[in-house]
């Protein structure tokens, strides 16, 4: 791969809130702000892959992502172009001269609709390759986990604004490389594998933070990232479970303040900073 490539892409982010008014419970009205959703089509060489709803902040970045991570596209240099057109909502992806994409058919055959908030679709081909990837074993101290946690409460700027939305940041120690909110955690987790794409950073060193639960399709994503450590603010589903089991991934969830729980990978967990214990209840 060449690491220096990137696709021609425009510049296509919409502004994630709206100012509107609503009326308090005293009857009083007042100015706030909703988030965005738009739909957004998504093409390939003109053909129709998925329509997805977005907050719309990093379209390109979406588009990208969301073929890496349904293992359509393997490689970026097979990309030309990412063009967004919100008259017509669509975004529109051209394949570099010669490339075509071949077993389309195949491909798109099979979708499961899955518990992702919007629209959540997973292909055959996507499931087909997500033992492909082998994930390093890692180690992660307790007091990173709460430095990590003080610094996202930094962020969800949208959230804080207009709610609605949900955050997802990738994560290398304590530093936040990048922060994505959409009104699907699914869209984010995209937008920032079309980042980690553009930029060619490696997940194997990363950690992948979500507001969201830890379903079988966060991670799904977070294995074709190459990212071997997920934590969550929600919780987890058993089918997300048993995948990162299977596929050796650590999964903490429930994590705010000084709270956690270590669903898989407990014994790559240096407990270095346990708080102490309230006192039993007599």
């Amino acid at each position: 791969m060449d690491k220096a490539y990137r696709p021609k892409l425009s510049q296509q982010g919409l502004s994630p809130t709206h100012a509107v008014d609503a009326i308090n419970q005293f009857g009083e009205k007042k100015d706030v702000h909703v988030a965005g959703e738009s739909p957004l089509t998504l093409k390939v060489n003109d053909r129709e892959i998925v329509t997805l709803m977005t907050l719309g902040t990093h379209p390109e970045e979406l588009a990208l992502g969301y073929l890496r991570n349904q293992r359509l596209l393997e490689d970026i240099t097979d990309i030309e172009s990412v063009n967004v057109n919100w008259e017509k909502e669509i975004v529109d992806v051209q394949l570099t001269a010669g490339k075509e994409i071949t077993d389309w058919e195949e491909k798109l055959s099979k979708r499961t609709v899955t518990s992702g908030c919007g629209q959540g679709t997973v292909f055959s081909c996507t499931l087909d390759k997500l033992y492909d990837t082998k994930l390093p074993k890692v180690s992660l101290k307790q007091s990173k986990i709460y430095s990590l946690l003080a610094e996202i409460t930094t962020y969800n700027d949208i959230y804080k604004k207009a709610g609605a939305v949900h955050g997802c940041a990738l994560c290398h120690g304590t530093n936040i490389l990048k922060f994505v909110e959409d009104v699907g955690r699914h869209n984010a987790a995209d937008a920032i594998s079309g980042w980690m794409w553009l930029e060619h950073q490696q997940g194997s060193d990363k950690i992948f933070y979500t507001t969201g639960r830890l379903t079988s399709e966060m991670v799904m994503k977070s294995a074709n990232m190459g990212i071997p450590v997920l934590l969550s603010r929600s919780g987890v589903t058993n089918m997300g479970l048993e995948l990162a089991r299977d596929l050796g991934i650590v999964m903490i969830a429930r994590a705010k303040g000084k709270a956690f729980l270590i669903y898989n990978g407990s014994k790559q967990i240096e407990l270095d900073a346990a708080p102490k214990k309230p006192p039993a209840a007599k």
